[in-house]
């Protein structure tokens, strides 16, 4: 395991580092956050200080970054923040908690953005790991603008503890609103209900990874962390990518208990994202959040039902039991070449178990995403999220 830490950190091109110290406390969990002009960021840290505290020393890592065209004022603001860390780091000298921070500047427009300093921070833990020769120390993934329940710590390490075949760890989460933005409040709250529906109908129809993946709201090991490839380097969505590579390598929990409060707000930062699909909602001429139907799942699930049955049958017997599902499924599975899909999992697979995860991972999250809106608008007509949850109607 030594030499697979060592492989993964050698292929990282980490030139930006240079002169950073990366010697700290022995530490069994790191929690990393990035961070670009936030304002919160104390507030996060007193939230987390203020956490019960698990029996393993604790060190939060915050990477302070921003890209070559980054404008002038929010530079200056990271580096109003990285000083104010300094004094920040005194007052918790004896709490606990270690905290260490890093201000990254002109980093390439390219891959600049959460993710890449997200896979900064997270690789930097893999390294002290490494180094301590802990390779199940633990990475939380949060983000600077969050506050968690008092629980936080204790409860994901627990998790880890009692399950040496954990892998990652999901946690529940609940956006905080300004008192005086209703619209946003509304507006966000739709968004929660279509993250819970939406996992909820991934797990009804039968897919294994059915789980939320927000970025400020999962732990990982640090050996999965480093059998998955690591984080990637994208602008947006960074978290999804990387969960949907860490869950099949071992059992997944999700810590319904064990929260984080995200700030809803406005923003351009991600394409995708709470910012921007508050952003949507409120653009919807009637306020409200059009989703995936309930039927597009329930085709699908159709299809899923079945995978035992393509079990090391040929071509023929195949294509007849698929020409019974929705002709618009058909289509999609005959444009995504379902047919050598199958193949594939039937020439590699001795045992029926071997071959189900194959098809998960043949017909994985993000081929579900692509049949989604393959279907969306016709023939499948999007939904409103007060249609397919009970949680909101009382506001319509």
């Amino acid at each position: 395991m030594k030499q697979t830490f060592k492989n993964y950190l050698q292929k990282q091109k980490q030139n930006f580092l240079d002169g950073y110290n990366n010697e700290f406390q022995e530490s069994g969990i790191v929690i990393v956050i990035p961070c670009y002009d936030e304002p919160d960021l104390i507030n996060t840290l007193d939230n987390i200080t203020n956490c019960d505290l698990p029996d393993v020393k604790v060190t939060i890592l915050v990477v302070i970054n921003s890209a070559v065209k980054t404008d002038l004022e929010i530079v200056s603001r990271n580096r109003d923040t990285y000083l104010e860390l300094y004094d920040y780091r005194k007052k918790i000298r004896d709490h606990g908690i270690e905290l260490r921070f890093l201000c990254l500047e002109l980093l390439p427009d390219k891959h600049a953005g959460v993710g890449f300093a997200r896979k900064i921070g997270m690789d930097l833990a893999v390294d002290h790991f490494y180094k301590t020769d802990n390779y199940n120390g633990i990475i939380v993934s949060l983000d600077a603008d969050c506050e968690v329940s008092n629980n936080f710590l204790t409860s994901i390490y627990d998790a880890f503890k009692q399950n040496e075949k954990l892998k990652v760890t999901i946690h529940n989460f609940y956006h905080r609103v300004e008192s005086d933005a209703g619209n946003i409040e509304y507006a966000v709250r739709q968004y929660e209900a279509y993250l819970h529906y939406y996992s909820e109908s991934l797990k009804q129809i039968g897919f294994p990874y059915y789980y939320h993946t927000i970025g400020s709201a999962f732990a990982v090991s640090a050996d999965a962390y480093v059998r998955a490839g690591g984080m990637g380097r994208q602008q947006g969505g960074e978290d999804f990518y990387f969960l949907q590579k860490v869950f099949p390598l071992g059992e997944v929990k999700f810590l319904k208990d064990t929260f984080v409060y995200p700030l809803a707000r406005f923003s351009d930062r991600v394409p995708f994202g709470t910012g921007p699909a508050i952003q949507k909602i409120l653009d919807e001429p009637d306020g409200i959040l059009k989703v995936y139907s309930r039927q597009s799942f329930h085709e699908l699930k159709r299809f899923f039902d079945l995978k035992e049955f393509f079990f090391k049958k040929d071509d023929a017997t195949i294509i007849s039991k698929v020409s019974e599902l929705h002709p618009v499924l058909i289509d999609f599975l005959n444009e995504n070449e379902y047919l050598k899909l199958l193949r594939d999992c039937n020439d590699n697979c001795a045992t029926l178990k071997s071959f189900v995860k194959r098809f998960f991972h043949n017909f994985n999250a993000f081929r579900i995403v692509k049949y989604l809106n393959y279907v969306h608008p016709k023939p499948f007509e999007f939904e409103k999220i007060t249609t397919v949850t009970d949680k909101l109607k009382s506001r319509v």
